[in-house]
């Protein structure tokens, strides 16, 4: 795995009132990495990729992205530069069909302005393929599972074609059975498209199989950063958020011996 940077989160704050939701949280990410960022509710992770996506703007400190300062862009100026998101709560057009869900990704994100439709229904074809969901892009978004929505939100972010995907909690709702099939398929967007994941997750097995390394935050402090091995074993870490270590160690095990 390549050690070059391709984002750098530098002391950002960021307040609502007199709420400090992040307090300068600092990491870098690297270049073809999964990142797992956890934390018990309310710790500042969605508001992290609300500031990295540019939704809000830090009170202070910045966000480096492939060594431009991106803090403070429009959301569709970081959407172009490579950067594109998933929503805990998926909210897909319903009337509009899955290859038009799909399109729109493609139209808006790093070829905005470039692409033609014909195109971006190329690359919508292509990714509802990859993500399993080709059999379905004729449907409304309206008629599919909790599963199929997030695989179409997935497949939405993916169309846009960028070097930095941000997950959040993709995996919420979905059965075990469905988790592995999720983890799996992210896997298979590092290793067979390149792009670097940082993923906000609370199933605990899937972030200690799939992360290269964990950020942990705790009321909007970063309190520790490492390996799925040394965050399992934080006592700062446990005491917050884990409790007992001892099914996170498990996981960690199963992950290094080859299990899914």
């Amino acid at each position: 795995m390549s050690r070059e940077v391709i984002l750098s989160i530098e002391h950002v704050t960021k307040r609502f009132g007199g709420l400090v939701a992040l307090s300068d949280v600092s990491f870098n990410v690297f270049k073809g990495e999964i990142l797992g960022l956890i934390g018990p509710n309310g710790a500042g992770k969605t508001t992290l990729f609300n500031v990295i996506s540019g939704v809000y703007k830090p009170e202070d400190g910045r966000v480096v992205f492939k060594g431009i300062d991106i803090t403070g862009w429009k959301p569709h100026r970081i959407a172009r530069l490579g950067i594109a998101r998933t929503h805990q709560i998926v909210k897909p057009f319903g009337d509009l069909t899955v290859l038009e869900n799909t399109m729109i990704g493609a139209l808006f994100g790093k070829r905005a302005g470039e692409i033609t439709e014909e195109e971006a229904r190329e690359i919508a074809e292509g990714v509802l393929e990859f993500i399993g969901l080709g059999d379905k892009k004729d449907l409304p978004a309206r008629v599919l599972n909790v599963q199929e929505k997030k695989r179409l939100e997935l497949a939405r972010a993916l169309a846009a074609q960028p070097e930095l995907l941000l997950l959040d909690e993709v995996l919420a709702g979905l059965t075990p059975s469905e988790v592995e099939v999720m983890l799996n398929l992210l896997r298979r967007i590092r290793e067979e498209k390149g792009v670097t994941i940082i993923m906000i997750e609370h199933v605990m097995h899937a972030v200690m199989n799939l992360a290269d390394r964990i950020v942990v935050l705790h009321f909007g402090k970063k309190l520790a950063e490492g390996t799925p091995e040394e965050v399992a074993n934080n006592p700062e870490v446990i005491t917050a958020y884990l409790g007992d270590p001892t099914l996170a160690l498990r996981f960690v095990k199963r992950f290094k011996s080859g299990g899914g």
